[in-house]
C-alpha cells in the first residue's frame, strides 16, 4: 500500500476516485465544492434531487463525471453539520475505504471535511486514514475451501488537504504501522484453538522475532516454567494436553541502558472455564481468550517495525484451559511464583492466575512501568459495554496517560475504580486469598487479585474482554487494543 498527502488541485489529481463528503442538508463539503464547480455543478444537481442523503455510513460511487481527471467520485455522508466531530470524520472514512475495497478502484484521493484542527490535526489525519484503510482492506483468515474472492485493488491513498505535509506523511507511515501490528493482531486471534495452540503461538512469535530488527524471542518450556515456580499457570495449564508455553519478547531499541515498559498479555488460546465449565453457546468465541498475548506480540512487532527509541519487554503467558481428568478443581490451592497461595474456586477464572505468575516475571527487568493486557472479565463488559476497554492500576499518572492514548487511538479505555474494599471480597479461610470475590465489581475484584502480585510497581491493567473482537454476522478480532499501546509508546518516545 502506497500513501501520500495532496494539497491543492483537488479536480486535477491523477487518482482513480476522489471521496467527497456530503452532509445530511444534503450540503457538499468545502473540497465537494469545488469539484462539483469543475464538473458544472453536477453534484449539486444530484443532492438537489434527493439521490444522497448524507447519513452517516452511507456512500454513493458516480463514475465518469466531466471536468475532473478522476474516473470516480465517492460520496459519503457526514451526519448532520451541527454534530460533526472527529467521531463523524472517523465514520465517513470507514465507510468509504469500505465501499472502495469492494471495487476495482486503485487508487484515490480522501478529501473529507475535518472537525476543528484540535480533534483531528494533521498529523492525526494521517495515523486515520492509514489506519482505517489497513482495517477495511484486512481479510479474514479462514479456512474455507472455495473460491475466495480477488483481494482488493485499493493500492494507493492520498490524504488531504493538508497544511504541514511532513506531519501528515509522519502520520501516514506511523498508521501503516498501526495497522500492520493489527492486522498480526487478528491474523492470531482468528485462529481457530486447534490451530493457535500454546506452542503454535510460541512459534509465531519466534518467526516475528527473526523478520523484525531488534526483537529478540525466549521461550520457556513446561520444564523451564516449572523452575520458575509458576504454580498457578501451571495449575491452569494441567487439565490440557497441550503444554504451557512463556514467551518472552525483548525489544532493544534505546540507545542509552533504561527501564523498560513491560507489557504482560494473557495467552489463553481457548478457554472451556475448566471444571467450571462455561455454557455452550458463543464458547467457540473462547479462542479469542488470546487477544491480550496477540496484542503484546503485535505491539512489539510495531515498536521494532518503526525503531523507536525505547526499551520494551512482552511477557506472555501461554496455556490452554480445559476440563481434563487432572485439571485443577474448585477448591484446590497453588502457591504463586511470588510465593503467595490462592484458593481456586472458579477455575473460569483463570486469566488471572496466569497473569500473577507472569506480573512476578516482570519484576526482573525492573521495570519503568507494568501493563497488563487480558480479555479478563466478562464483568468489564457488562459494565463498559463493547465501546470501552477497562483500565485500572496503582500509579494514577499511568492509567491517565493509558486513557488519553485511547482518546488520540480512537480506541478508548475507562477507568474503574480500585479502592482497597474490593480486595476484602477475595479473603479465603485455606490460602492467602481466593481468585474470585463474588459477581458484584467482578471486573474491579479481578484487578484486586493481580494488584497482590504489583506491589511496588507502577502498574496499570487493561481489560480488553468487551473490545478485543466481536460476536454475529462480523464475528472476529478488532485489533484492539494495538493501537491505544501504539499511541502510548509514541508519546512516551516524545516525551
Amino acid at each position: 500500500m502506497e500513501f501520500g498527502v495532496w494539497s491543492k488541485g483537488l479536480a486535477t489529481l491523477a487518482v482513480d476516485c476522489l471521496v467527497l463528503g456530503v452532509f445530511e442538508e444534503a450540503e457538499l463539503g468545502g473540497e465537494g465544492r469545488s469539484v462539483d464547480s469543475a464538473c458544472g455543478g453536477q453534484l449539486k444537481r444530484l443532492l438537489g434531487r434527493g439521490d444522497f442523503t448524507g447519513r452517516p455510513g452511507d456512500t454513493l460511487l458516480l463514475g465518469d463525471l466531466p471536468g475532473i481527471r478522476a474516473t470516480h467520485v465517492l460520496l459519503t455522508g457526514l451526519g448532520t453539520k451541527k454534530q460533526f466531530q472527529r467521531k463523524s470524520w472517523r465514520k465517513a472514512w470507514t465507510a468509504a475505504a469500505g465501499a472502495l475495497a469492494r471495487t476495482r478502484v486503485s487508487s484515490c484521493a480522501v478529501a473529507l471535511d475535518r472537525p476543528e484542527a484540535k480533534q483531528l490535526d494533521d498529523y492525526y489525519l494521517g495515523r486515520a486514514v492509514a489506519e482505517v484503510t489497513g482495517g477495511a482492506l484486512y481479510r479474514i483468515n479462514d479456512l474455507k475451501t472455495g473460491k475466495k474472492p480477488p483481494p482488493p485493488a485499493l493500492a494507493k491513498v492520498l490524504a488531504g488537504p493538508v497544511r504541514k505535509a511532513s506531519a501528515a506523511e509522519r502520520g501516514l507511515a506511523q498508521g501503516a504501522a498501526v495497522a500492520a501490528a493489527m492486522s498480526v493482531q487478528r491474523d492470531l486471534a482468528n485462529l481457530p484453538g486447534n490451530l493457535c495452540t500454546p506452542t503454535f503461538l510460541a512459534e509465531q512469535a519466534r518467526a516475528l522475532g527473526k523478520t523484525h530488527t531488534g526483537l529478540r524471542v525466549r521461550v520457556l518450556d513446561e520444564a523451564a516454567i516449572r523452575r520458575e515456580k509458576m504454580g498457578c499457570l501451571l495449575a491452569v495449564a494441567q487439565g490440557s494436553h497441550q503444554p504451557p508455553r512463556f514467551i518472552v519478547l525483548e525489544y532493544h531499541g534505546a540507545k542509552k541502558p533504561q527501564p523498560p515498559i513491560v507489557l504482560v498479555g494473557k495467552g489463553v488460546t481457548f478457554d472451556s472455564g475448566g471444571i467450571s465449565l462455561k455454557d455452550p453457546p458463543g464458547m467457540d468465541e473462547m479462542k479469542f481468550d488470546m487477544s491480550g498475548a496477540a496484542a503484546v506480540i503485535a505491539t512489539l512487532t510495531f515498536a521494532a517495525s518503526l525503531r523507536l527509541p525505547l526499551q520494551l519487554v512482552g511477557l506472555v503467558a501461554a496455556v490452554e484451559n480445559m476440563p481434563g481428568s487432572k485439571a485443577v478443581k474448585p477448591g484446590d490451592i497453588a502457591t504463586s511464583a511470588s510465593g503467595q497461595t490462592v484458593e481456586i474456586l472458579n477455575t473460569d477464572a483463570e486469566g488471572r492466575l496466569i497473569l500473577s505468575d507472569a506480573l512476578h516475571y516482570a519484576r526482573r527487568f525492573q521495570p519503568a512501568v507494568v501493563i497488563d493486557i487480558a480479555t479478563l472479565t466478562g464483568a468489564c463488559v457488562v459494565a463498559l459495554g463493547h465501546h470501552h476497554s477497562g483500565v485500572m492500576g496503582n500509579d494514577d499518572p499511568l492509567v491517565q496517560e493509558l486513557q488519553e492514548a485511547g482518546v488520540r487511538a480512537d480506541d478508548r479505555c475507562w477507568p474503574l475504580p480500585l479502592s482497597e474494599e474490593y480486595a476484602e471480597q477475595l479473603k479465603s479461610n485455606f490460602a492467602d486469598f481466593a481468585n474470585v470475590g463474588g459477581r458484584d465489581g467482578g471486573a474491579i475484584t479481578a484487578a484486586a487479585f493481580l494488584a497482590k502480585f504489583t506491589q511496588g510497581l507502577k502498574w496499570a491493567h487493561l481489560d480488553i474482554a468487551g473490545t478485543a473482537y466481536q460476536s454475529g454476522a462480523s464475528k472476529g478480532s478488532t485489533g484492539r487494543p494495538t493501537p491505544l499501546l501504539a499511541d502510548f509508546l509514541l508519546r512516551r518516545v516524545a516525551r
